[in-house]
């Protein structure tokens, strides 16, 4: 989950190009049972807001060349983190990655289950600070419609899903110990809101980033083991049924006193003008870049 693509520095939680052949180092083992960190594995049909970013010219095809997650919020429209479409995880601008697709109803990613589909147009929050990680989110339009079931509904501002305490769980095929194992089949990990102190505290001003609780929400367990890793960035923090967050970064993975760190859905709300929204009521924002 931090600095984009190394985890155990700063994990904006993306997969590194080479990294999924190259374990990533790690200061400390994260405490797993090899799910998500400290998760379980599920069928993507009971979470099919969950997909798979892919470009396998860039990430290899072997699994099925993904490298971040996504949420369907609308039937065209898949939320992510900002640093899945940087120059650094692309290696080019986004509208000039000619494979750039989001994989939808697949659970293994060794499969041909499901659809790949054409990532039409891309929007990046310009208010995105990699400094502090704050704004870490962009938006996706589809060429072709998913089911306006698979969408989730978005936890707006003053939603009692954030309040700390809360269960919730996070999806991906990120790495499931911290070291670099790479999941092929979708896992989850159930996880706790923390209050936000405990992440400013985590998290004060560094290279590292900066825990900002306008833009920000801290999720794991005080005592660690259970976390999103280097992988899952983009992908879905789910409470009481509504989407309240995306992977975003973090330091380590499942490390105590480090919990994870993700983009409030409750400001992409608000950067977009949205109210409180129904599942697939969402649109891309106008402005979003359409690709060749």
């Amino acid at each position: 989950m931090r600095r984009p693509l190394v985890r155990a520095l700063a994990r904006p939680l993306i997969l590194a190009a080479a990294a999924a052949a190259i374990p990533l180092l790690s200061a400390a083992p994260a405490a797993s049972d090899g799910v998500v960190v400290g998760g379980f594995p599920v069928d993507v049909a009971h979470s099919p807001w969950t997909v798979a970013l892919s470009s396998r010219d860039r990430f290899g095809g072997t699994r099925s060349g993904q490298f971040c997650g996504g949420v369907v919020v609308g039937p065209t429209t898949v939320l992510t983190a900002a640093h899945c479409l940087s120059l650094d995880a692309l290696g080019a601008p986004p509208d000039q990655v000619r494979d750039l697709k989001v994989i939808a109803e697949r659970t293994d990613l060794y499969t041909d289950q499901g659809r790949e589909i054409r990532v039409s147009g891309t929007w990046v929050n310009p208010g995105y600070d990699s400094a502090s990680n704050a704004g870490d989110f962009a938006v996706l339009t589809l060429a072709e419609s998913l089911p306006r079931t698979a969408a989730i509904a978005l936890a707006a501002e003053g939603d009692p899903a954030y309040a700390p305490g809360t269960e919730a769980v996070v999806y991906g095929w990120g790495d499931t110990t911290g070291f670099g194992a790479y999941a092929h089949s979708l896992r989850a990990a159930q996880v706790h809101v923390l209050d936000d102190e405990r992440c400013e505290r985590a998290y004060p001003a560094s290279a590292d980033g900066t825990y900002l609780a306008s833009s920000m929400v801290c999720a794991g367990e005080p005592q660690g083991g259970r976390d999103a890793c280097q992988g899952d960035s983009g992908g879905p923090l789910v409470a009481q049924g509504r989407l309240i967050g995306l992977v975003s970064w973090g330091s380590g993975c499942g490390r105590a006193g480090s919990p994870g760190v993700y983009t409030r859905v409750s400001d992409v709300v608000r950067v977009l003008g949205l109210r409180a929204t129904p599942p697939g009521a969402l649109a891309a924002p106008s402005g979003a870049a359409t690709m060749p």
